[in-house]
């Protein structure tokens, strides 16, 4: 079985979109339907050999990634570990039901991903002078629930600049969650 970055490096390019997802539930063009999202799936966890017990995660995963909000809430739903809990809390932060996702993101704070989260965040919001920096990240810690509150209020307020800045974390998000499900097997 490959190494689990090279797993983590071609899993993103089997799920890859020209665009990143939006932060509600608008669908994107260049996303894969369902069942071209289920054959990719399938073609790598052969080629993987990918245990079972990540498939589910996994495929929720890209169908999220994809905008297919339903049919990975329904399976993340019956994943009962932090991961799964994180995947359908950024389901349902899409959704947008922002406080059924606050409710799944306590099902996974603190994550030992979260300061890989931070990292990754602080280098995105460097030059940023808004405060967004300061309000997503307190003495070094992710602060899941008030990246809830900014997807919200960029949502509300129709915030271009700030919805592009937070479409990038939750990318960021992504690919931390992806990569810590590759290595905790």
């Amino acid at each position: 079985m490959p190494h689990a970055a090279q797993q983590w490096i071609q899993f993103k390019e089997a799920i890859a979109t020209p665009d990143l997802p939006m932060l509600g539930p608008q669908r994107r063009g260049g996303t894969k339907s369902e069942p071209e999202i289920n054959r990719t799936l399938n073609s790598f966890f052969s080629a993987q050999n990918t245990p079972e017990s990540r498939r589910p995660l996994l495929r929720s995963a890209a169908l999220l990634w994809h905008d297919h909000l339903e049919a990975s809430h329904t399976i993340s739903q019956a994943i009962a570990t932090r991961d799964g809990s994180w995947l359908h809390g950024i389901m349902h932060r899409r959704e947008p039901d922002y406080g059924n996702a606050k409710y799944w993101f306590r099902r996974v704070a603190p994550h030992e991903a979260f300061p890989t989260l931070v990292e990754r965040g602080q280098a995105l919001l460097l030059e940023d002078g808004t405060g967004l920096s300061k309000r997503l990240i307190e003495n070094g810690q992710w602060k899941p629930f008030a990246f809830i509150d900014e997807c919200e209020s960029a949502e509300q307020k129709n915030d271009a600049a700030l919805a592009t800045i937070l479409r990038k974390i939750q990318a960021a998000e992504f690919d931390v969650l992806i990569q810590n499900i590759f290595q905790s097997a």
